[in-house]
């Protein structure tokens, strides 16, 4: 594994996430169910479920996410909805690969 310093503090080190050190790919992603919002009008809501197959420490893991989405699209068609949904999915889930690929901590040896 290589390893990567962290520039705001050089006594500091992480690991350099890679396909091949710790990373998690998504399998598949499907629009579970949704619909308006009970009380806010224009708001559609909606849960996305997320396949994902992630690799850490050498371990092969399927799993499923069932994500919570929303949108404040207003009236559209239900293909623009359903891509706004997904669109929310996936800025999820890059704000989480995000997190695990900057913050991982990595124990002192």
């Amino acid at each position: 594994m290589e390893f990567d310093q962290i520039e705001t503090n050089p006594g500091i080190w992480r690991p350099k996430m890679s396909r091949e050190g710790n990373a998690f790919d998504v399998k598949s992603c499907v629009i579970s169910h949704f619909g308006p919002h009970r009380s806010m009008p224009g708001r559609v809501t909606g849960v996305v479920r997320v396949e994902i197959e992630e690799q850490f420490m050498g371990n092969l893991t399927r799993y499923t996410l069932d994500l919570k989405v929303r949108t404040d699209i207003g009236e559209a068609s239900d293909a623009e909805i359903r891509t706004a949904l997904l669109s929310h999915a996936a800025h999820q889930l890059n704000k989480l690969k995000s997190r695990l690929v900057e913050h991982m901590p990595v124990a002192a040896e």
